[in-house]
């Protein structure tokens, strides 16, 4: 059994690879946790994380050099070995400015449509990832909002409604852009019907209720797909966070709109609330429960490391056990201050790149990350599991090859003892103090 052991102490990562010794259990009883690789949950699609307008931007700021490592690092095999990608339709907080596709009210065959400016940033980076990666990614669209004509408001920014005699015409605006994403060679498999439709953000949003949401899905959005050939793309709602996850499947999924709807989507910054994940699972079965965003907002979390890769594998960790079958972290490259945002709502990524030198850093998160996702393959079942303590959060996994993955998170600062048992054999290891460890049995 292969272990991989990162410890954090006086800012300093280390991480150890070593192996243990997994023998005849004869009776283990104390510091036990027990796997059970014949009682199996969810199918578990994989990692990625957001390539937003401020990812493609602080990319750009690196050598080539530097830039050919961060991708190895995200999309290699010995990396995240990232395969969803989530990226906005039109500008999103994390863009340099507002921008829409097209701006004219009266163009409405869309003659004006034009992706220029995602040529300037994000396709150059998915471009060179799909490249590092070897395959098309599982990429999902999702808008922030229509542009300021079709709303409310008319502004990108400050929340606003959809206007009702613009319904068709935004949905078939979607769809145009999915078209254009996969003439230009980009496989698109998911949306979102909208970024954050509860909140009303100084940037780039709009709202919808849950009725709202429901009737353009299933009058518009719906029918936009199938009219343009698009029928294979899946629809995830909500979109938003954790707290209301299941109070908004509720409003939407019917007998009618039950079949237009793959999953529902979520974001972590209201909390934990994994019960509103399993709660949603059992009770719409079948339906994805995908983990969409979450960073470390510098206007509500300090720049701890530690903390900071804590909250990350706390988190999924959690989800993982309620039941999540995919995660997306949010920007996979900001710079040095964070961004760049048009509203300075900066936050902290994995990586994070010094524009001035052109040199990068890896932040704790992003090892962390990688304990995930590095060992828990593309389609793995999550398998039952029982341990002795609280004071150990854990997750555990059996890959298509049969391989089995656990991942142990120890916030405590005291060592803890483990001692594993899985199908009549039995390995003693330590679980350092402010560590995470992943085991992997072949």
């Amino acid at each position: 059994m292969e272990l991989i052991i990162t410890t954090y102490e006086n800012q300093e990562r280390k991480t150890k690879v070593s192996e243990c010794e997994l023998a005849e259990d004869k009776g283990a009883a104390m510091n036990v946790v027990n796997l059970y690789p014949d009682i199996a949950y969810q199918t578990f699609h994989g990692f990625g994380g957001a390539v937003t307008e401020a990812a493609g931007y602080s990319f750009l700021k690196l050598g080539k050099e530097k830039q050919e490592e961060v991708l190895k690092k995200y999309f290699g095999e010995d990396g995240l070995r990232y395969h969803f990608i989530r990226t906005h339709i039109d500008s999103c907080d994390f863009s340099l400015d507002n921008y829409t596709a097209m701006e004219d009210p009266e163009d409405r065959e869309m003659k004006s449509f034009s992706l220029k400016r995602e040529e300037k940033y994000i396709l150059p980076l998915l471009r060179r990832a799909r490249a590092v990666k070897g395959e098309d990614f599982d990429l999902m669209l999702t808008p922030w909002s229509p542009p300021a004509f079709m709303k409310t408001n008319n502004d990108r920014n400050n929340g606003g409604k959809l206007k009702k005699e613009y319904r068709e015409f935004w949905a078939d605006y979607i769809c145009r852009y999915i078209r254009e994403y996969e003439a230009l060679g980009f496989p698109v498999s998911r949306i979102t019907v909208q970024n954050e439709p509860d909140a009303v953000q100084t940037w780039d949003s709009c709202s919808f209720n849950p009725e709202e949401e429901k009737e353009f899905l299933r009058d518009y959005l719906y029918k936009a797909l199938v009219k343009n050939g698009l029928s294979h793309i899946k629809i995830n709602i909500w979109d938003h966070n954790k707290e209301r996850l299941f109070e908004r499947a509720k409003a939407i999924i019917d007998k009618e709109t039950d079949r237009m709807i793959d999953g529902v989507a979520f974001h972590w910054y209201t909390g934990d609330h994994f019960e509103a994940i399993r709660l949603t699972g059992d009770v719409y079965p079948g339906k994805e429960l995908i983990f969409t965003e979450g960073c470390v907002e510098y206007s509500r979390f300090d720049a701890g490391q530690l903390k900071n890769a804590q909250m990350y594998a706390h988190d999924i960790i959690g989800n993982l056990n309620a039941g999540m079958t995919a995660f997306i972290d949010w920007n996979i490259l900001l710079d040095e201050k964070g961004g760049p945002n048009h509203v300075n709502n900066f936050c902290d990524a994995p990586v994070m790149v010094n524009t001035e030198d052109g040199t990068y850093e890896e932040k704790l998160s992003f090892h962390y990350i990688r304990h995930f996702s590095r060992y828990i393959d593309k389609e793995a079942k999550r398998i039952a599991l029982t341990k002795y303590t609280d004071k150990l959060e854990m997750t555990a996994f059996m890959n298509p090859d049969k391989s089995i993955v656990l991942v142990v998170l120890n916030k405590q600062t005291e060592d803890m003892p483990l001692s594993l048992r899985v199908n009549g054999m039995n390995a003693e290891f330590t679980v350092p103090g402010s560590s995470i460890v992943t085991a992997v049995i072949k």
